[in-house]
Order: C-alpha cells, then sequence, then structure tokens
C-alpha cells in the first residue's frame, strides 16, 4: 500500500511501541506483528518510538518504513525514558484504539487479538495480567512486591501484576493526553481514567533476544514515581510516626523522672539512649528523603520542560504531527 492511500484511510488501530537498542529483535518483532494485523477488522498502523537508540534500531526502523507504509516512527532527540517515550506515542496515534506494548517480545503479539475481541464487548481498557512469569526469581519477587506495596500506597485500586501491555478506546486515550504530569506512570494514569476496564490472564514469556531494559533498580524508579505521583500517605505516615514518637519520648521522660527523682535509680543505661539517637535520627532522615521526593516532583512540574522532544519523524502526515505542540507542554 502506497503512503498517500494510508495516509488518507482512516486508522482503526495504532500499536504504540518503545524502542531503545533493540535491533536484535525488531525484523522478528514486525514478522510477528505482521501477522497479527493481517487478521484485523480494520486499519492499522503501528507507531514505533525511538527512545535514543545507541545502535542499529533506527536504521532497522527506517528500511522496514520504506518496505511497508504501516510503520511510523518518531525518533525522540535522546533517551527520556520508557514512559516519556510511550507518552509521545500515545499522543501521536490516530487509532480508534491504541495498543501499547514493549518491543522485547516477552508479551506476545497474539495477545492483541484477545484485546480487540473484548474492544467489540464493549470494554474501553482491557489490560494483560501478567502470569508464570519466565524471569529470576529476584526479579519475579520485585514484580509480585511492586504491585503490591504500590496497590497499598497509591490511595487508588489498581490492578495487580498489570503493566502498560494493553488497549484503549480512543476516549480514554484523549483523557491521557489532557493529564500533564510529568512524573508519569502510565498504568496508573490508566485506571485513574476510570471506564469499563477488564484484565486477561497472559503468560509473561522471556525476553526474545538482548538483556532486560528494565532494571530492579528501575524498577525502584517506578515505584517511587507510582506511589508519590498518587497518595500522600507516606506523608501521613511520617506525621503519625512522630505523633507516636512524640509520646513515647515524652512517657519515657516521666518515667526516668520518677526512677531518679522518687526511687533515686537511673532509668536505662546510655547505651541504650545512644542507640535511640541514632535510631531516631536514621528516621527523621528517611522521613526528610519522603518530603524530598514530594518536593521534587513539585520541583519537576513547576519547570514546565517538554516532557520528551522529537528529533525527527518518518509516516506521519502533517495533520497527524504533534510536534510543536509537545515542545509547548
Amino acid at each position: 500500500m502506497s503512503s498517500a492511500t494510508f495516509q488518507n484511510r482512516q486508522v482503526k488501530y495504532s500499536i504504540v511501541i518503545p524502542i531503545f537498542n533493540e535491533e536484535a529483535i525488531l525484523p522478528e518483532l514486525w514478522r510477528q506483528l505482521s501477522i497479527v494485523i493481517d487478521q484485523l477488522d480494520g486499519l492499522c498502523d503501528v507507531v514505533f518510538v525511538d527512545d535514543g537508540s545507541s545502535d542499529n534500531s533506527y536504521q532497522i526502523l527506517s528500511e522496514l518504513h520504506r518496505k511497508h507504509s504501516e510503520i511510523k516512527i518518531l525518533r525522540l532527540s535522546r533517551n527520556f525514558g520508557h514512559q516519556p517515550a510511550l507518552t509521545a506515542g500515545i499522543k501521536n496515534a490516530s487509532g480508534n484504539a491504541v495498543i501499547l506494548m514493549d518491543g522485547d517480545l516477552q508479551d506476545s503479539p497474539q495477545t492483541i487479538l484477545r484485546f480487540i475481541d473484548k474492544w467489540h464487548e464493549g470494554y474501553d481498557v482491557i489490560y494483560a495480567v501478567r502470569e508464570k512469569r519466565k524471569e529470576s526469581w529476584l526479579k519475579r519477587l520485585a514484580f509480585v512486591s511492586f504491585y503490591r506495596l504500590l496497590n497499598f500506597f497509591s490511595g487508588q485500586k489498581l490492578p495487580l501484576d498489570a503493566g502498560i501491555f494493553s488497549l484503549m478506546d480512543r476516549q480514554v486515550v484523549e483523557a491521557l493526553c489532557q493529564m500533564p504530569e510529568r512524573n508519569r506512570y502510565l498504568s496508573g494514569l490508566r485506571a485513574y481514567t476510570g471506564f469499563k476496564q477488564t484484565g486477561i490472564m497472559v503468560e509473561r514469556g522471556s525476553r526474545y533476544k538482548g538483556e532486560p531494559k528494565v532494571t530492579v533498580t528501575k524498577l525502584f524508579k517506578l515505584a517511587f514515581d507510582g506511589i508519590f505521583s498518587f497518595s500522600i500517605i507516606p506523608l501521613r505516615i511520617a506525621t503519625i510516626f512522630g505523633f507516636v514518637c512524640a509520646i513515647v519520648a515524652f512517657v519515657l521522660g516521666l518515667t526516668g523522672l520518677y526512677f531518679k527523682l522518687i526511687l533515686g535509680k537511673t532509668f536505662l543505661s546510655w547505651t541504650y539512649g545512644l542507640t535511640t539517637t541514632f535510631f531516631m535520627g536514621g528516621i527523621q532522615l528517611i522521613f526528610l528523603g519522603i518530603i524530598g521526593e514530594y518536593i521534587g516532583r513539585i520541583y519537576d512540574e513547576v519547570k514546565q520542560r517538554p516532557y520528551y522532544l522529537i528529533k525527527e519523524t518518518q509516516g506521519f502526515s502533517k495533520s497527524e504531527q504533534r510536534i510543536h505542540e509537545e515542545l509547548s507542554l
């Protein structure tokens, strides 16, 4: 299909895939995606977001675009990260339904057909609930802990074990595009929008090739973004703990005076007092760090820098491009 013919037709499905140094996977990823695209009941485009790759990913994507007009490319000016790259793809996706997925083939493209079946049933958001992860025990434990801690602290009910692999109706996409915050946790924002949502169970496969891009450290950062973006519970915990410590200190002080003045004895030893001082000092530093996390995020929001910068595009018509709009956000 020629590029002009493709652009003049209404896109029904848009698949958004962030890419960072995935040259070894891209040919197989497109092969599997093309099989799924051939089975769809409407026109589909695939928006690849090159998140500042330093390998040959962009060159491979460009070659695929020359052969397949349904491929569109957003090339960011540098590596901005997973969530900004996804946001760039979402804001430049034109389909009535937008599918988000990673480019490592841990999630099978065939699952997209199951998403679409649920969409036709009237659901606005369909997300994959991962089970039987084929990863190291440490990473499985990290993911399990991540989703449960986030659900506890976030102040909002979030689906457990559900990442970004999902389908969203155009209404949901437009709602996400209206949310301007920069410390984004898209799975949480997706749940925040409401609408009619459901999950389907999928088996999480192992990475097709190469090393995983999501490390335990990055998972913790994502957890912090989710917790501090959706909840003030950590601040309330700090306040409550402060009150408890003040009451305990007051009681211990009265007890010490009683022992000293009435009984003529020493209440507790100096080693206990020293240990308590260090313990309380550590707690204070932790809570100062929590407050700092909130202040840091406020600082990021106030600066109003662009969430990402697009260096160049391929496959987009002028009416589809929103580059200047993004630069003003």
